[in-house]
């Protein structure tokens, strides 16, 4: 059935609040694949030892995330049908590695694909560090939902994804391995779905086992572009955007590829090694100093 837009449209901010720690920060840099292949790797130790600990930039994504929108009925969403197709983020200030954060989710805009079509979600998180009141960081999502649409609404006006070089080979390459179970340890970073764990819900799915979650593969990228543009300073990271286009199997390599630009602007795209395809794409890349 189509979703409820003008009650969602007009739905209030959700607020969530979300004590961490030095632990959790630890946690998702090793459910994002920090230590592999090399566990004594100085430029992953940073991300994994308490000593000199700092955060990833794209712990933000997982901090103070609610799907109570989606999961609500009375919207009319079917989370079974729900499909994460881009992820913005840009970097307000440095991450912490504890504290306690405050995030404000809203829906910047809603399109309408047409009956049997789907539609379109684009959300906003505004992420607050509470203690030091600090802005953190934006976190925008554009969510596909399958078969959700012909509610009459708007279908022209989505952003436009940032064009990859298509006439030459990127300037920056790096591969980072993913293990078998790494869903199985970033899901302890928040996402549940059982889409990342359960054999039989995958199934049912139309997978033929648990993919990886986007954001999972996401992170793997961030690291990526952190040591290839970055320095591996988390604090020159401005932006990271992309667009998922194909599932990520645990255990695949995942190769991000970099176009150089100017203006600290730079493309970038990653790809599954094994299969040889893209799987997160239009990639930018901000990046200070």
């Amino acid at each position: 059935m189509p979703i409820d837009h003008a009650k969602l449209i007009s739905a209030p901010p959700l607020v969530a609040e979300q004590e961490f720690s030095r632990r959790d920060t630890i946690l998702y840099a090793l459910g994002v694949g920090a230590g592999i292949p090399d566990p004594l790797d100085p430029a992953d130790l940073r991300f994994v030892l308490e000593r000199g600990l700092l955060a990833l930039p794209t712990m933000a994504v997982v901090l103070g995330w609610s799907d109570a929108w989606i999961n609500n009925p009375e919207y009319g969403i079917d989370p079974r049908m729900v499909l994460h197709g881009e992820q913005s983020l840009v970097l307000h200030a440095p991450m912490p590695v504890e504290g306690r954060v405050r995030a404000t989710l809203t829906v910047e805009d809603i399109f309408d694909k047409g009956p049997g079509r789907g539609a379109v979600l684009l959300f906003r998180r505004e992420i607050e560090d509470i203690g030091r009141g600090t802005h953190l960081a934006t976190s925008r999502q554009i969510v596909f939902v399958r078969g959700d649409g012909g509610f009459g609404g708007k279908s022209e006006g989505q952003p436009r994804p940032h064009p990859v070089p298509e006439d030459r080979d990127p300037d920056l390459t790096l591969d980072l391995p993913t293990r078998p179970e790494q869903a199985l340890i970033y899901r302890l970073s928040g996402d549940l779905n059982p889409l990342h764990a359960d054999p039989d819900f995958a199934k049912m799915a139309g997978f033929s086992r648990p993919i990886l979650h986007g954001l999972c593969t996401y992170g793997v990228a961030g690291r990526a572009v952190l040591k290839l543009l970055c320095g591996n300073d988390p604090a020159r990271l401005a932006r990271l955007d992309g667009r998922f286009t194909a599932p990520v199997i645990p255990g695949e390599t995942l190769r991000t590829e970099v176009w150089q630009g100017e203006a600290g602007r730079h493309a970038w795209r990653v790809r599954a090694v094994e299969r040889n395809i893209v799987v997160l794409n239009n990639g930018l890349a901000e990046v200070r100093g």
